[in-house]
């Protein structure tokens, strides 16, 4: 049994996903084992069926693996009901997706403010809170602009301060600059670089080499396996 570190924000050990298709078993992830240590800036990559996306729904908690364990704050995914891993997305875990995923009917602020209306957690402070990371990451002369008034830019920043408004343990990427010319893509990840300079643990999984070259770290799957894990 793997017992929590507190200099860790995850660790996996032997983790494995199977998935049953039509009669046969396809192994998506085997034996992958890695830690996430407090504040590192890791990107994952790996071909189309290496089993990245697998890996982003365990890490993401959505989804369970089929053995291994997963411990995030001290606590394994594995043993948890859908309940505990609703609550651990919502508290533990940051998203920031490729499509950005605001709602269009909201205001900057609004949409930074939506994990902790979901989260029963939106209060006075926690709105001066938003008002503080929508000016961290520029955008306090847009708060009351909708996502349509907004480039595409200036929309993943609204995701990235959204993502960030739980204080999460750490922040999962996915393909975040995917929809970004390369200007904007060094603008975001200058914006990720700055956060994980703050001490903020990142993840981000991608497909762009350029976008994995600006991490500390760059883990590659396999056919499921972990081909290479690399210090830059």
């Amino acid at each position: 049994m793997v017992e929590a570190d507190p200099t860790q924000a995850a660790s996996i050990r032997d983790l494995c996903k199977d998935y049953v298709l039509a009669g046969e078993t396809v192994h998506a992830l085997r034996d992958v084992s890695f830690d996430v240590p407090n504040g590192d800036f890791i990107s994952i990559m790996g071909p189309s069926g290496s089993g990245k996306s697998t890996l982003l729904n365990l890490l993401g908690c959505l989804d369970r693996p089929s053995s291994g364990t997963f411990l995030l704050g001290g606590g394994d995914v594995a043993q948890m009901d859908d309940d505990e891993l609703a609550e651990t997305r919502a508290l533990r875990i940051g998203f920031v997706f490729q499509s950005f995923n605001l709602l269009p009917g909201l205001s900057v602020v609004e949409n930074i403010e939506v994990p902790l209306y979901y989260s029963g957690r939106l209060n006075i402070e926690s709105r001066k809170r938003c008002l503080e990371l929508a000016k961290m990451v520029g955008l306090e002369s847009r708060l009351e602009h909708k996502p349509t008034q907004l480039s595409g830019g200036q929309q993943q920043r609204v995701a990235i301060a959204r993502s960030l408004v739980n204080n999460p343990q750490f922040v999962l990427a996915d393909e975040p600059t995917g929809n970004l010319d390369s200007k904007t893509t060094s603008e975001i990840l200058d914006l990720l670089a700055n956060l994980n300079n703050e001490g903020r643990t990142i993840i981000i999984v991608t497909h762009e080499s350029e976008v994995a070259e600006r991490t500390k770290r760059s883990i590659v799957l396999y056919d499921g396996y972990i081909r290479s894990d690399e210090r830059h």
